[in-house]
């Protein structure tokens, strides 16, 4: 048996934390469960870029995350074709229940971000990868859809040390915004230290996809949104 990794173990969990609202509740959720939190965190050249990683590092303290890793995948950003990463590309107005594909969409890039979980995972130990994908309101995006994941799984079965067992889960898939922020409440997920919005650092827009998917996900759940925005 190999001795340069520990075995896996599946109470120890890298999780994919983004800054983001989803991934943040689904941090909460796995610390609720009783699992060792390990934050991974992505700098792809995306438009929010300093913003979000600021967000990685305050719910990082406040979960009190074993460990934390940030990598730079700015490679995304060389290859373009999203309006997150290109300011040429007019990030999408706000298009609800829309199944288009919208222009916020970075190629592959979940696929990108599970790889390297799986190395951090299989060299720290860790049995579970989390990711806060959601299917009902991922407006389009194909790397959110729950048979994405499935196929993954079977990639990482493959592709890892016999030993070595890791489990990916997708905590939130099958939410709406409205169940997802339900659940944070219940979990006390640190809403006010998360971001969502695609365009702008200082004040979230209100206007783009992201925004609007936030926004409604909060008014349907009947809680108040703590972050201000400029619509």
């Amino acid at each position: 048996m190999s001795t340069i990794a520990p075995p896996s173990d599946p109470n120890r969990a890298v999780i994919l934390a983004s800054g983001g609202m989803d991934s943040c509740v689904v941090t909460a959720m796995m610390r609720s469960q009783g699992y060792e939190l390990n934050l991974l965190h992505t700098n792809y050249g995306q438009r929010t870029e300093r913003k979000e990683l600021a967000c990685f590092h305050a719910i990082a303290d406040h979960e009190a995350a074993a460990r934390r890793l940030v990598v730079d995948i700015r490679h995304l950003a060389m290859i373009g074709g999203s309006s997150l990463t290109d300011t040429k590309i007019e990030v999408t107005p706000a298009a609800l229940d829309s199944h288009e594909v919208p222009s916020s969409y970075v190629p592959f890039r979940n696929a990108n971000i599970i790889a390297i979980a799986v190395s951090w995972a299989e060299t720290i130990g860790a049995g579970t990868i989390a990711i806060g994908a959601v299917e009902e309101d991922s407006s389009g995006y194909p790397d959110c859809r729950k048979v994405f994941y499935d196929a993954l799984q079977t990639v990482v079965d493959l592709g890892t040390r016999p030993e070595t067992s890791i489990t990916i889960v997708t905590p939130v898939i099958t939410m709406s915004k409205a169940d997802i922020v339900r659940t944070g409440v219940e979990h006390n997920a640190p809403f006010h230290l998360t971001w969502s919005c695609y365009k702008r650092e200082d004040v979230a827009c209100g206007e783009c996809d992201s925004c609007a998917l936030r926004l409604r996900g909060f008014a349907l759940a009947g809680f108040a949104d703590p972050l201000p925005y400029a619509d």
